[in-house]
């Protein structure tokens, strides 16, 4: 069976040994994560945004994936945990000087670098090209190399040619395109930081409703004032009680007592200047009250029983 016209076969060709792993090529892996989107897979162009676990998103395609949650969208899962425009924050990157542009080389005669990178780090200059450390801040976005961060030490953005200033704490920091065990860090700081904001208004509302009965329940201010009969007076939750000296009469001069403390509600039968006709209209008249014959029996239970 073969091996006719002086043909030799090789080792290879008649022993099938263990395929080789194919090993992916770092460049062209690092090229996926800092230069095409991470959920639509295009380019990356502006306005570009961030997730809170430092992936990189064009911006319309976020707004497509949550106007349309469907399952059958690609790459669903990378951005499953983003609930609305609040989970991401839009960039403020410097561009790279030495970037030409993907017209650069349309004619195939140009070495193409895929070490250059459309971005660069403000304060070092280094490429966002995925060999250097990158992070963005939550508070302003602006976008740094971890060699800038350590070499210059402040609490304020200094990103050069943009008037930002915000200050920002460690807790800010988010890492670009970090490894697993950073994206892990990243999704428990995530969740933390999502269940704290939904404690805080039970919070308050429990809050709101023990401060109701609190305040009524503490010593309000009351001033009462007293008429020259000799009642007593309280004065800014005082318990103290002192009668009130009559004043002298004068043949010349009248006194005249307030007739109703205020904050205390006066009987309209009490009133001289209500005619009897007037009082009559109210349950209080002596008119309306129920004898004892009148009253409900405890057997019948009918209101008026005669």
């Amino acid at each position: 069976m073969g091996c006719d016209g002086g043909t030799i076969p090789k080792r290879h060709e008649l022993v099938k040994g263990p395929k080789k792993v194919e090993k992916v090529d770092k460049n062209a892996e690092l090229a996926a994560r800092w230069k095409y989107c991470a959920l639509s897979t295009e380019k990356l162009r502006r306005p570009i945004v961030a997730c809170d676990l430092g992936r990189l998103y064009n911006k319309d395609a976020v707004i497509e994936y949550l106007l349309d949650k469907s399952a059958d969208r690609p790459n669903s899962e990378v951005a499953s945990h983003l609930r609305g425009i609040k989970d991401i924050k839009e960039l403020n990157l410097t561009d790279n000087p030495a970037w030409e542009g993907e017209r650069r080389n349309t004619k195939g005669d140009r070495y193409e670098d895929m070490h250059c990178a459309m971005f660069i780090c403000p304060v070092v200059g280094l490429e966002m090209n995925g060999k250097h450390r990158f992070c963005f801040l939550q508070t302003c976005g602006c976008v740094f190399s971890d060699r800038a961060l350590k070499e210059v030490k402040t609490e304020i953005c200094h990103k050069v040619g943009h008037k930002c200033g915000d200050p920002f704490k460690d807790e800010n920091l988010v890492v670009l395109n970090g490894n697993k065990e950073e994206v892990e860090k990243l999704r428990e700081k995530m969740e933390e930081k999502r269940a704290k904001a939904t404690k805080k208004p039970k919070k308050n509302k429990v809050a709101e409703t023990v401060a109701k009965p609190s305040d009524s329940k503490e010593n309000p201010e009351s001033t009462e004032t007293v008429s020259s009969e000799g009642q007593t007076s309280t004065q800014n939750g005082g318990d103290n009680s002192q009668p009130v000296p009559e004043p002298p009469a004068s043949p010349s001069t009248k006194v005249v007592t307030p007739s109703v403390a205020t904050g205390s509600k006066r009987s309209i039968q009490t009133m001289e200047e209500k005619s009897e006709t007037y009082k009559s209209l109210f349950t209080s008249h002596s008119s309306a009250k129920r004898t004892k014959d009148q009253t409900s029996n405890w057997v019948t239970h009918t209101p008026y029983h005669f």
